[in-house]
């Protein structure tokens, strides 16, 4: 089976990335194609992401679009990861920080669900906290750098209110410790709950505590994780709903329908256990008292 061939999530970015350097040197399918001698038909199914790709044509279409050098080895790793025949992708050193392949899922979603046991998550993070955890993982980045980084992690936000395509649903389920664990310095923490406060009163925004309480659960003994489920589009099915999840060395990408389901499992389980959305608002406001006057 032809589906089998691997994750789709390297696909789609690959296609995604060709698509948009085509667009920027301004070629039209049928003229790249004519170019690269090849049917429009397989210029096509590569940027939607349908095949896998091979390196001998990500390189001619990177040529004939002018890419960069780094850009187009990004692409040829990427290229490589295509053929893999697992179904879980860790990407590691091959393809380059400012080439994320999570934001751009991130951004195509139509639904969104964190489990988070340790940090708020990026997307609903303020400056401060943001800069508070970079200084701790990034010891060694510049300040100028620290701050370009953050940069990008608040464009990311932009997602939660914008109008087209339309905002993605976003549930959180957030870990007490979250709460407790104290980033930068009180003022920080304070305007960072008051932050998820605002936030969860969006109509597309659910943000849910998991008590301590609670004791043990899934989500303890697996760790943290997002889920991302896609939009029908102009498509007769939308695009495999995707689990992701960071480790020290790489990004796990799961997209198999029966690991999927697992995760889905494990997130309702998190669900009969959470604090409802007022209960959780509640908690924020008693933090944040314990927090000012701590």
């Amino acid at each position: 089976m032809a589906e089998d061939m691997g994750s789709t999530v390297p696909r789609r970015r690959l296609g995604r990335a060709l698509r948009d350097l085509r667009n920027e040197a301004g070629i039209t399918l049928d003229a790249a194609a004519e170019a690269l001698e090849c049917s429009r038909q397989k210029v096509w199914r590569i940027e939607s992401g349908l095949g896998s790709a091979r390196s001998v044509d990500v390189r001619a279409m990177c040529e004939l679009y002018r890419a960069k050098g780094e850009l187009t080895r990004a692409l040829l790793a990427l290229a490589a990861e295509t053929r893999a025949k697992g179904w879980w992708h860790a990407y590691g050193d091959a393809i380059p920080e400012w080439f994320e392949l999570y934001v751009g899922l991130e951004s195509a979603a139509s639904q969104l669900r964190f489990f988070k046991n340790s940090l708020v998550p990026g997307i609903l993070q303020t400056r401060e906290y943001a800069l508070g955890i970079y200084r701790v993982d990034q010891p060694d980045m510049s300040e100028e750098d620290r701050e370009r980084a953050v940069e990008l992690r608040l464009q990311r936000q932009s997602l939660l209110t914008r109008r087209l395509p339309r905002a993605p649903q976003v549930q959180v389920v957030l870990c007490e410790s979250v709460l407790l664990r104290l980033v930068g310095d009180s003022v920080t923490m304070t305007a960072q709950l008051r932050h998820l406060l605002e936030v969860s009163n969006l109509p597309n925004v659910s943000v849910r505590v998991l008590p301590l309480a609670s004791g043990p659960h899934h989500g303890a003994v697996g760790g943290e994780f997002v889920l991302l489920d896609f939009p029908l589009g102009n498509r007769s099915t939308p695009d495999p709903s995707v689990v992701y999840s960071e480790s020290w060395t790489g990004s796990l990408y799961l997209d198999r329908p029966s690991e999927f389901a697992a995760y889905e499992k494990v997130w309702s389980s998190l669900l009969r256990l959470a604090l409802d959305e007022e209960q959780s608002r509640q908690l924020f406001e008693k933090t944040i008292g314990e927090v000012h006057h701590g």
